[in-house]
């Protein structure tokens, strides 16, 4: 079982930068995949960034450039560092953890909201 907890979201402006943070706790974080998704009202749960247990990443076209995933192991926590910001990055984001060798065993935070406004 791994407990997933986002921070780090809020109002920012136009251009502006925020980092999220996913602290995980229980079995070993090492061994999970990683990944961040977003989510606006009356839409599904889409992919943002993914970071491997070898730390390989991807990145939706749409956030290429912008936004940076990494993680530390040392500190059960992966981030979602994200710059240059833009209307459309509105949503709430949610971390998941998947575990890389049984992937059913996969995990879910409650959300943080990130709201690009002027």
């Amino acid at each position: 079982q791994v407990q997933l907890v986002e921070s780090g979201g809020g109002l920012v402006q136009p251009g502006g930068s925020l980092r999220l943070s996913c602290a995980a706790s229980g079995s070993a974080f090492s061994l999970y995949s990683m990944g961040w998704y977003r989510q606006v009202p009356g839409k599904q749960r889409d992919l943002v960034a993914t970071i491997t247990t070898g730390d390989s990443t991807f990145y939706v076209d749409s956030v290429k450039g912008r936004f940076t995933i990494s993680r530390d192991n040392a500190k059960n926590t992966v981030y979602l560092q994200m710059n240059n910001l833009k209307l459309e990055d509105t949503a709430v984001y949610y971390c998941h953890a998947a575990h890389r060798v049984s992937p059913q065993y996969n995990y879910w935070g409650q959300g943080t909201q990130v709201t690009v406004s002027s």
